[in-house]
């Protein structure tokens, strides 16, 4: 047999190890292979060390073009030199051996920015209830004295930080407190804003443009603002009336640290300023702990669940506070897949919208065990009986109930939006990768929105702290 040449060899030997972890076995024909080998190639040059400065970081990877001609030269090699059968890349490739690696190995072998901003929540929430509870312990209680007294009161938010909202808003019914829940934008451009109303503006920079002149809008109309920030020096965090900037490190390019955090602190308030906080605290400490643990399972999951695919469309449905979560996942589906979702309530989606169910559309549920949880169930039981495949999130549920089952650790009650994001933030990484795309940057929107026209107008940026 000829050998293959050593430049070859160099350039996809880690191709190789890849296919034989995903099990690629005899007689693959081109088509499929090529389709294989460009999502890996394509994958790799996208997550290798770039420079951390970079301003345009598409500009330090590999080209699409090149990547396509190294996998050509791939192909041709497998076909020219190898038989069909996958099995005999061992004797060209010594090093690649048949033996299936194990879950930590594989998931070692390639990692994103996106997924080791994941990852890093479980240091970065358990920080935050620490500072709730500890430093920012005042500015939380003097932030629930305002809203208790106030006649009106406003949340808002835009991006990840309006889903942050949407989650946290549940808590203020639940205590009895309802809010007037309002998109940055919306309140800005056509809501009239009471004089001594109060606005709970959350924002992870607090420069957007809406919420800066958002800003200005509450100071005419003689408003009290409450901010909930990442960034001590933004000018949300400088012109409340009450700050409450959460110490978390900005994520490298998709919100996922600073959702969490943002949205447990607005969660915070929520229940501060109604049925109270410090009863919480210790309990979601735990239940957060219990999550990152689960991190490793639920990776290990994904990695062998046929849920994902490329060709599908996604559909993300909720109740109550995990409203916002399914929000947050069409969002991450949007930014980090660069694929179209959809999010709604359940009950929503059973008026109408179940017409466009069909053979292998996926869905994604999540399931409160404490409200409607035998009726979403029967909902994911039809669903698979018309030809979707389906991936539920939540406590105590059945392997058997669907395609994919994260189960999630006990939460307090109504606070399980806190931790179910994070299923659904792994599995949108997972799913950049199988398609090839690159998660770490964004295609057309800057990092932070500051104008308000159009859609090209800046080139996307780096997170000014990505390390």
């Amino acid at each position: 047999m000829a050998r293959i040449p050593s430049r070859i060899v160099e350039e996809c030997h880690e191709f190789i190890s890849e296919l034989c972890i995903a099990r690629v076995r005899c007689i693959c024909g081109r088509q499929n292979l090529f389709s294989v080998c460009t999502s890996i190639a394509y994958r790799r040059s996208l997550t290798r060390s770039i420079p951390s400065d970079s301003v345009d970081r598409v500009s330090a990877t590999v080209s699409q073009t090149a990547v396509h001609t190294i996998v050509n030269d791939v192909c041709d090699s497998f076909l020219a030199f190898l038989s069909p059968s996958i099995f005999f890349v061992s004797c060209c490739v010594p090093t690649c051996a048949n033996v299936p690696m194990s879950h930590s190995e594989r998931r070692a072998s390639v990692t994103t920015r996106f997924l080791e901003d994941i990852l890093r929540q479980r240091t970065e929430m358990h920080r935050t209830i620490d500072y709730l509870t500890g430093p920012g312990h005042q500015a939380l209680e003097q932030a629930s004295g305002l809203i208790r007294s106030a006649r009106d009161a406003f949340m808002s938010g835009i991006g990840a930080s309006w889903n942050a909202a949407l989650a946290a808003g549940t808590l203020f019914d639940v205590g009895g407190r309802p809010v007037f829940m309002r998109e940055a934008a919306e309140l800005l451009y056509f809501t009239p804003i009471p004089s001594s109303s109060v606005i709970v503006i959350i924002s992870r920079t607090g420069r957007s443009i809406e919420i800066v002149q958002l800003l200005a809008k509450a100071a005419a109309s003689g408003a009290i603002v409450i901010g909930i920030t990442n960034s001590a020096d933004s000018p949300l965090a400088r012109e409340a009336a009450v700050s409450l900037v959460v110490p978390a490190k900005l994520d490298h390019a998709i919100s996922v640290n600073t959702y969490s955090t943002l949205l447990i602190a607005a969660s915070a308030l929520a229940s501060s300023a109604t049925t109270g906080f410090s009863s919480i605290a210790e309990p979601l400490l735990h239940t957060v702990k219990e999550a990152g643990q689960f991190l490793d399972l639920w990776r290990e999951q994904m990695e062998e669940s046929r849920w994902f695919t490329t060709g599908a469309s996604y559909y993300f449905l909720a109740r109550g506070g995990s409203v916002g979560t399914c929000n947050e996942a069409r969002l991450l589906w949007e930014e980090g897949v660069k694929m179209p979702a959809t999010a709604m309530t359940t009950s929503g989606f059973r008026h109408g919208p179940q017409e466009i169910v069909r053979e292998g559309m996926r869905f994604c549920m999540w399931i409160d065990q404490s409200h409607m949880s035998d009726q979403d169930l029967s909902v994911a039981r039809d669903l698979r009986k018309l030809g979707a495949s389906v991936m539920l999130i939540g406590e105590n549920l059945r392997k058997d109930e669907a395609d994919l089952v994260c189960q999630l650790p006990t939460s307090p009650a109504h606070w399980q939006f806190v931790i179910d994001v994070l299923p659904i933030q792994l599995a949108a990484e997972r799913l950049s990768r199988l398609a090839g795309v690159d998660c770490d940057s964004f295609r057309i929107c800057s990092y932070v929105v500051e104008d308000e026209h159009g859609l090209l107008g800046k080139k996307a940026e780096a997170s000014p702290n990505a390390d």
